[in-house]
């Protein structure tokens, strides 16, 4: 039914705009696309679980240590394999992106296995899984209530960030003229490096939000969803927070109600279509900007 799967694709796209987000604020203040994005995303579940595991953690203090890592790996990803790159071509530092998302995938083979294995229910609420409340035909359940309060929390928080605080203006000075900006008096490194440990925490979020709705986790995962998270990036506007945010959300529910409606078999595609068309009628995105200019 269509409200139905209108919910599911809001819950899926709201994941995405998570990621999405972290690809484009990267964009918007280097203008490099961060292909190892996608590996912090998978790590992010794979630790929550460790910690849960291995450590006895609860699941809320495993998830914010998990996203605490994660933001410490993006600054290590950005100190060790991009900052020597800052004015090598950028196709040097695209090629190093490929390269450290191989890494970090084959590191996640080794120390987790390459099999897929389930989230740790046992320290799932209960009440996750029951339904937290029905609306005429559809059922929403407490888990994805969960998904929608925490992603709009996070994205409200990320606004406030990028808009109400001092880092946030000197990310939005980095973004319009890094030159300027330096000259200026911000510490560029340490901009890109907050920038770079930001995105990495809402997409360790991401990924145990999947993990935990899915119940299943994989060392690939971050392949696909890092793929779809672009690919909404550049749905929105790449280099555009909202659109990124946008885009995240019409792509999956684009990629729900083709599941739902056509096949589920071609739910990428139909996704990814969806993504073409847009970008044939509006080649800057939903809600980027026409000129040569960022976000």
């Amino acid at each position: 039914m269509f409200e139905q799967q209108l919910f599911n694709g809001l819950t899926l796209g709201l994941i995405y705009a998570l990621i999405a987000v972290g690809y484009t604020m990267v964009y918007g203040v280097i203008e490099l696309i961060n292909f190892a994005h996608g590996e912090v995303y998978m790590l992010g579940a794979f630790l929550c679980i460790t910690f849960i595991q291995a450590l006895g953690v609860p699941l809320f203090p495993a998830m914010a240590l998990a996203m605490a890592f994660c933001a410490g790996i993006g600054v290590l990803i950005d100190q060790i394999a991009y900052k020597p790159l800052r004015k090598a071509p950028r196709l040097a530092a695209l090629i190093t992106a490929i390269g450290v998302s191989i890494f970090l995938q084959n590191i996640a083979m080794i120390i987790w296995g390459s099999r897929p294995v389930p989230f740790t229910r046992s320290a799932v609420p209960a009440a996750f899984s029951e339904t937290a409340f029905t609306l005429g035909s559809v059922n929403v359940s407490g888990l994805q209530v969960f998904i929608y309060a925490l992603t709009i929390a996070m994205m409200i928080g990320l606004t406030l960030i990028i808009n109400k605080t001092k880092v946030g203006t000197a990310m939005r000075a980095l973004a319009q003229n890094a030159t300027a900006a330096a000259l200026m008096g911000i510490n560029v490194n340490r901009v890109i490096s907050f920038t770079f440990a930001l995105g990495s925490g809402l997409g360790a979020v991401a990924g145990i939000l999947v993990g935990m709705y899915y119940n299943t986790l994989s060392a690939t995962m971050g392949y696909n969803a890092g793929v779809k998270a672009f690919a909404a990036a550049v749905l929105g506007g790449i280099g555009s927070v909202p659109g990124a945010m946008l885009g995240g959300v019409v792509l999956g529910v684009a990629e729900t109600l083709g599941a739902g409606y056509v096949s589920s078999q071609y739910r990428d595609g139909l996704g990814y279509a969806v993504m073409i068309a847009v970008i044939l009628l509006r080649p800057s995105g939903l809600l980027g900007k026409s000129v040569g200019q960022k976000a």
